[in-house]
């Protein structure tokens, strides 16, 4: 309750109750939810003695209040989604484009234990002549390589840099087997959109912007690739993992249910209510604060996780909706005690 006033103080949102299709499937991911530390300092009791509980629509209810989030900003709802890339353990002609892990020579400097006000952010670079200076950039990673391990080499090079942006997602080896992976750290520069590039260019109209026609327009167009995916200087590095996607609560995220927000406004770990509206129809739903990512910015900002199919991949790259999101708060005394 602590962290929760510090974050949203003590005002309650009037007029709005929770609207929510399927409580049951709710409580599942609740549970789930309260197996992380993070989610248990939220919640306390309400997480430690959740096992026992057999009407899960008066548990929600009974136990939370709306606290809305409040934005400068209008709220803005994408999708993201767990992508499969197709790859091979040991470089060849067809598999050429290395997923690394984080490099042995990325410095990453903690600010916060002298300038408090810094605890969100993070210096990225490497160490040269016992100076800290900027890490490459997309391009000079590219052409020169780093020290660094690899993963694995993929086959397509547009593949690669949405899966930076999804952030996780598996690779299909060319034994037959997959590999799991997920964001490990990043060099350090600042998340710019080739999306809103390809805009300012002219080369695809605002109203038709999405994950699939920026994927087909950089295959339409090879020798343009380079100079798109470069404007974007950020580089992400993975990790080996040994499930499916797992944002960065520690969870394995669920579909429809797990939410990617900007830590610095919304506490991991927090379960939230959303509001939104997708072709023309109000969609309510209860949501979880177990992701982040770098495309993530601001208190009304958020990213829902919708799968590994192809129907994921298709509706993720194309949404876009309105946003407003309430905290659910613990109320300060239980109506069942």
């Amino acid at each position: 309750m602590i962290l929760f006033t510090l974050f949203f103080g003590c005002a309650k949102q009037p007029n709005i109750t929770l609207d929510e299709t399927n409580y049951n499937e709710v409580l599942q991911s609740y549970k789930k939810n309260c197996t992380t530390k993070k989610a248990q300092l939220l919640y306390g009791d309400l997480c430690r003695n959740c096992d026992g509980i057999e009407d899960a629509k008066s548990f929600f209810q009974n136990n939370f209040e709306l606290v809305h989030v409040k934005a400068k900003k209008k709220g803005l709802l994408t999708g993201y989604y767990e992508p499969l890339l197709y790859g091979s353990l040991v470089k060849t002609q067809k598999y050429t484009y290395p997923l690394y892990e984080k490099p042995k020579d990325l410095v990453d400097v903690d600010l916060s234990s002298l300038y408090p006000k810094l605890k969100h952010y993070r210096l990225r670079g490497r160490l040269v002549d016992g100076k800290v200076v900027p890490y490459f950039t997309r391009k000079v990673i590219k052409e020169r390589g780093i020290d660094a391990h690899v993963l694995c080499y993929c086959n397509s090079q547009i593949d690669r840099f949405f899966l930076e942006v999804q952030g996780s997602g598996r690779v299909q080896l060319d034994d037959n087997t997959t590999l799991f992976v997920g964001y490990s750290d990043q060099n350090g520069y600042k998340y710019r959109s080739i999306g809103k590039y390809l805009i300012e260019k002219g080369a695809i109209k605002r109203r038709d912007i999405s994950l699939q026609t920026i994927a087909s327009w950089l295959k339409r167009h090879p020798k343009k690739r380079d100079e798109v995916l470069n404007f974007n200087q950020s580089f992400v590095f993975f990790r080996k993992k040994q499930h499916s996607a797992t944002g960065a609560l520690g969870v394995v995220l669920t579909p429809y249910r797990s939410l990617a927000v900007d830590r610095k406004y919304i506490p991991l770990g927090s379960m939230m209510y959303l509001k939104t509206f997708i072709n023309g129809k109000v969609f309510h739903k209860i949501v979880f604060a177990q992701d982040t990512g770098s495309a993530i910015k601001g208190e009304q900002r958020a990213d829902i996780f919708l799968g590994s199919s192809y129907h994921a991949k298709e509706i993720a790259g194309k949404l876009q909706a309105p946003l407003d999101i309430w905290i659910m708060r613990p109320k300060e005394k239980r109506v069942d005690e």
